[in-house]
């Protein structure tokens, strides 16, 4: 046996080996004001060491008080570990983020807004484990403003982001579970998984479809648990009850934290597994007072 049929022994095990090198992927859904911002920045690094998490994407539009996000929260999100913070059709709830957006290619918008409208709706980043593409759209059905047809604006984008990688995780931000599934559908084969927003509500249809991609209909959000969407109770009750417009304030007590975990395959692009994550936020015990 001799050295060159060693050396193309190591090379085949190598080859093999970095065929099922895996990049795992966090998505958390919409975060819900202060209790959900600082549930997800509490949680996001002891997250990423305890499950192996490579890359984590967010989706922050509700993260100021429920509508909207700042430059401040942008920063913040950002520094504990977030890669890339996803967005809807409160992206513009908060005045200053618009001459902010500009500044920051990790906040996205959706990627449908007319042509010259500020910021952008996709990004790739490089990452150990090689480039990551992010993309956000927003879908038309029962949304406001209209936007342009994400299909085709997504058909394009697509086919742009896979000129650099085949890792390409979408947010898509949308009322009805048919549009965000013919959208699933849609790009099946094209990009590594397709994750809605928007309805603050989790399903349970997690799966991979035929062609590779990993679906989830909505990945829920990431704010208060006795709550509606996240708001105080009464006052949502109470809009139903008399048809008057009124305050809907951010709730408060337990948070709850909700998302996916996706399994990507490096070289391919397409999915290996998704997991519907769903836990409770569990504040970091203060630590005790040190001896004088």
């Amino acid at each position: 046996m001799g050295p060159s049929f060693l050396r193309f022994r190591v090379l085949s095990a190598a080859k093999t080996l970095n065929t099922f090198a895996m990049l795992k992927l966090l998505f958390l859904g919409d975060v819900v004001g202060e209790p959900g911002r600082r549930a997800v920045i509490e949680t996001v690094p002891r997250l990423r060491e305890e499950r192996g998490i490579d890359f984590i994407v967010v989706n922050g539009e509700n993260a100021a008080n429920g509508r909207g996000i700042t430059p401040k929260i942008t920063i913040d999100l950002l520094r504990c570990g977030i890669a890339v913070i996803t967005s809807g059709d409160h992206i513009w709830d908060q005045k200053e983020i618009v001459p902010f957006i500009d500044t920051e290619p990790r906040l996205l918008r959706p990627l449908n807004y007319p042509p010259n409208t500020p910021g952008a709706g996709s990004i790739v980043l490089e990452t150990p484990k090689g480039k990551v593409g992010v993309i956000n759209v927003q879908c038309r059905t029962f949304m406001n403003p209209p936007l342009e047809n994400p299909f085709l604006a997504m058909e394009a984008e697509v086919a742009r982001v896979r000129e650099e990688t085949p890792i390409i995780f979408v947010d898509v931000h949308g009322e009805t579970t048919s549009e965000k599934i013919a959208m699933g559908r849609f790009l099946d084969g094209k990009v590594s998984a397709v994750c809605g927003t928007h309805t603050h509500t989790q399903t349970a249809d997690e799966q991979i479809f035929p062609g590779g991609t990993a679906f989830l209909c909505d990945a829920g959000m990431c704010g208060p648990s006795e709550s509606c969407l996240g708001r105080e109770i009464a006052p949502i009750i109470e809009r139903f009850l008399t048809g008057r417009p009124i305050l809907y304030p951010v709730a408060r007590g337990p948070v709850k934290l909700l998302g996916a975990i996706i399994e990507i395959d490096e070289q391919t692009g397409r999915a290996l597994s998704i997991e519907r994550y769903a836990q409770p936020y569990e504040p970091a015990e203060p630590a005790p007072p040190q001896a004088k």
